[in-house]
This record gives structure tokens, C-alpha cells and sequence, in this order.
């Protein structure tokens, strides 16, 4: 009985600290390629808010982003819920963001589903705002007389699909987010630019990578849900048991991808062992310190 109680107590007390408690991921990024004037340049990202509010109008997001100083502050999607009959929480904390902060955001699976009428309405409050809606779409950045590329990608809600599926295997022309349809989406990279990439999505690195991104941010996965220690995230929003891509920093072939655990908890109402996480990226010009 005893046992039993300790058990149940440890994990209620798990669950209230994982739904609660605001942390911060800080992640140091080194490129030969990234302009000497953004040496040092810090960007902090949000995602997966689900119109979740930490305080009184999202007081503890703010504080803590203010102590992080950021140059940049972007917004990876699902920011809100489909279900939301109103966006005010979440309009409210992006325009505090964006009067003290460049502020970029990109839209995901729960904005993509929201109905024509609904989605303009959030994106003219979000302008109104001074919120920089990036949706397939280029924009840079200049400091110094030096700039970054920041695109952002969003893409038809069947790209989400298990991949593992057997049906989606046989048909992987219209499942699969390869380089050719980036390219009909985004055009090609600038080859001589540093590019950053915002999207919700992060299962497909290979592609980013392959297309040219430097630095890939991206959310969606909610660090996969319950994480063990030594095993990682357990479940994908899509069902997917151990996914590839959960949280944290991934490198493949010269590009980095790193992935937020997220703020708020989407469908399945909750998160265990797994904090909700504002992520910190400092860009450095690799043989700078040296």
C-alpha cells in the first residue's frame, strides 16, 4: 500500500513539474559560412504554444526570454489550437515579442487546419502585431552590411504521414517532402548565403540538408511526449513509437537541425518527464574564438 502511494505520488508530482515548470534549451551553432557582423547573434524559438499561457498573460515566457536577450525571436507553429475560438492569449504575447524583438513566424499542422475565414484573421492580427508571418517565403536579415537568409516552409498536411506506413510507402511521390518539391515551394537556395530554415516539420532533415539549409529550427514532435532517460522521447504526434527526430540538436551532412520540445501539450492534454522548453541558438563563426 505503501509502495504503492509512493509510486502514484511520484508521478502525479512528475506530471505537475512536466506541465509546468518553463525551461530553456541553449544550443551553440558554428559555421564557416555565417557572416562575421552575426558572430554571436542569439535567436530564441517558441513552438507548440497550443494557446497555453505560463502567468497572467504569459508573463514567465516574457521574463524569461528577456533575461536571454535575443536578436531574434521566431515562432515554429502550432501556436494555437484548431479548436480556439479566440487567439487572444496568443496575439497578446507576440506582440509584446515583437515591440522589443524582430519576431518570425511559421505556421503548423493545427494553424493549417483552421478554416480560410480564421486563418487571415489570425495572420492580420499577427501583422497588426509587427509579427513577420514567413510562408514560403525568403526574407533577410542585414547587420553590419552583411545579412542571413531566414525561409519558412510549410507544406501540405499529408507530408505529416507515418512514413513507416505500408500504403504511404507504395505511394511516395505524393507522401515524400523531397528536394524537388522544395524547390517548387521555395525556389532554390542561394548558394552564398547563410540560410536559416523555420519550419513546424522536422521529419524531413534529409531534404532540408539536401536542399541547402544551414541551420534548420522546427517543433511539432512535444520531445516526444513522455521521455525515459537513455531512451528519449516515446511517441510522435502521429503515433510514431520512438521517433528519429524527438528534440534536441541533430547534424546531418553540414546542417543542423534543432527541434523544441514545445510549450504547451496539443491533443494528448499532458507531458511526462518532459518540460515545456524555450530554446536558445547562438550562431558563431566557427575559428572565431581561436
Amino acid at each position: 500500500m505503501l509502495v504503492s502511494f509512493v509510486v502514484l505520488s511520484f508521478i502525479f508530482l512528475s506530471l505537475v513539474i512536466s506541465n509546468t515548470a518553463l525551461t530553456i534549451s541553449q544550443y551553440f551553432v558554428e559555421y564557416e559560412n555565417l557572416p562575421d557582423a552575426f558572430d554571436g547573434y542569439k535567436i530564441v524559438q517558441l513552438s507548440d504554444l497550443h494557446s497555453k499561457q505560463f502567468g497572467k498573460n504569459n508573463k514567465n515566457i516574457l521574463k524569461k526570454i528577456q533575461t536571454l536577450k535575443p536578436d531574434l525571436v521566431v515562432m515554429t507553429g502550432d501556436m494555437i489550437n484548431t479548436t480556439d475560438n479566440n487567439y487572444d492569449a496568443f496575439v497578446s504575447l507576440s506582440q509584446r515579442l515583437a515591440s522589443e524583438h524582430p519576431t518570425y513566424y511559421v505556421i503548423g499542422n493545427h494553424e493549417q487546419n483552421l478554416s480560410q475565414s480564421k486563418l487571415q484573421a489570425l495572420y492580420q492580427s499577427l501583422s497588426e502585431a509587427g509579427v513577420f508571418i514567413s510562408g514560403n517565403t525568403k526574407m533577410s536579415i542585414q547587420k553590419q552590411r552583411q545579412s542571413i537568409d531566414i525561409y519558412g516552409l510549410w507544406f501540405n498536411l499529408r507530408y505529416y504521414s507515418d512514413q513507416r506506413n505500408e500504403y504511404i510507402q507504395k505511394h511516395a511521390d505524393d507522401y515524400f517532402f523531397g528536394v524537388d518539391k522544395m524547390n517548387e515551394v521555395l525556389g532554390s537556395k542561394d548558394s552564398d548565403s547563410f540560410c536559416i530554415l523555420l519550419t513546424h516539420n522536422p521529419l524531413y532533415f534529409e531534404s532540408y540538408a539536401a536542399w541547402g539549409a544551414d541551420l534548420v529550427l522546427a517543433g511539432h514532435m512535444h520531445g516526444g511526449m513522455i521521455r525515459l532517460p537513455f531512451v528519449g522521447g516515446l511517441f510522435s504526434p502521429e503515433k510514431v513509437f520512438l521517433p528519429k527526430y524527438d528534440s534536441g540538436k541533430f547534424s546531418f551532412e553540414g546542417t543542423d537541425m534543432i527541434i523544441s520540445k514545445g510549450l504547451g501539450n496539443g491533443n494528448i492534454g499532458f507531458r511526462l518527464w518532459n518540460c515545456p522548453d524555450l530554446v536558445s541558438v547562438t550562431l558563431k563563426v566557427k575559428g572565431a574564438d581561436k
